[in-house]
C-alpha cells in the first residue's frame, strides 16, 4: 500500500491541482448559497485535490491511467 502513495506527478501537475483546488474552494462558497450538498461536494473535492497537490500524487496515475500533467 505504501508504493501506491508514492509521488508520481511533476511540479506542473502539482501547481495545476493546487489551482484547481483553490477554484473548487471558491466555487464551494457559492455552492453553499444554492444547496448545502453542492457546497460540501465541491469542498471535499477541493480537499482531495489539495492533498494530491501537496503530496505530489495523482490517484488516476496510481491506478494506471495516464494523464497529461
Amino acid at each position: 500500500m505504501k508504493r501506491f502513495f508514492l509521488p508520481n506527478i511533476s511540479g506542473t501537475g502539482r501547481r495545476t491541482r493546487g489551482w484547481i483546488a483553490v477554484a473548487l474552494f471558491i466555487a464551494s462558497g457559492f455552492g453553499f448559497a444554492f444547496c448545502v450538498w453542492l457546497g460540501v461536494a465541491l469542498a471535499s473535492s477541493g480537499v482531495f485535490l489539495l492533498f494530491e497537490a501537496l503530496r505530489g500524487w495523482c490517484a488516476l496515475r496510481a491506478c494506471g491511467i495516464k494523464t497529461r500533467l
